[in-house]
């Protein structure tokens, strides 16, 4: 079955940088929206960015823009995450998802997302 594998989280000072992955597997991936969000404790689940199927077209959530880029390799099949300048409100649990229907635009609800990862911590520290 299809499979999102994320990786890359850690424990980082403030102002540093992380670079998350997520590797797909048996995913129809130049077919398939990516997101990530995020989940924080006492919070509700988050859109962080999106990308399409082309990658020709990325979103970012206000708290993530001028910091945070996504990005796709079609050859690795793998979404990354590129998050700089953190700050200790990015501490989360992140995850990756992939979406079949409208591959083409970037799509901030979660629930239009067919596949996830299991997440992975990213814990900023001040």
């Amino acid at each position: 079955q299809v499979q999102l594998v994320e990786s890359g989280g850690g424990l980082v000072q403030a102002g540093g940088s992380l670079r998350l992955s997520c590797t797909t597997s048996k995913l129809s991936f130049t077919n398939s929206g990516m997101g990530w969000f995020r989940l924080a404790p006492g919070k509700e689940r988050e859109f962080v960015a999106g990308i399409t199927s082309s990658g020709g077209t990325t979103s970012y959530a206000d708290s993530a823009k001028g910091r945070f880029t996504i990005s796709r390799d079609v050859v690795k099949n793998t979404v990354y995450l590129q998050m700089n300048n953190l700050k200790p409100e990015d501490t989360a649990i992140y995850y990756c998802a992939a979406r079949r229907s409208y591959p083409y635009q970037v799509r901030r609800d979660p629930l239009t997302y067919d596949y996830w990862g299991q997440g992975t911590q990213v814990t900023v520290s001040s």
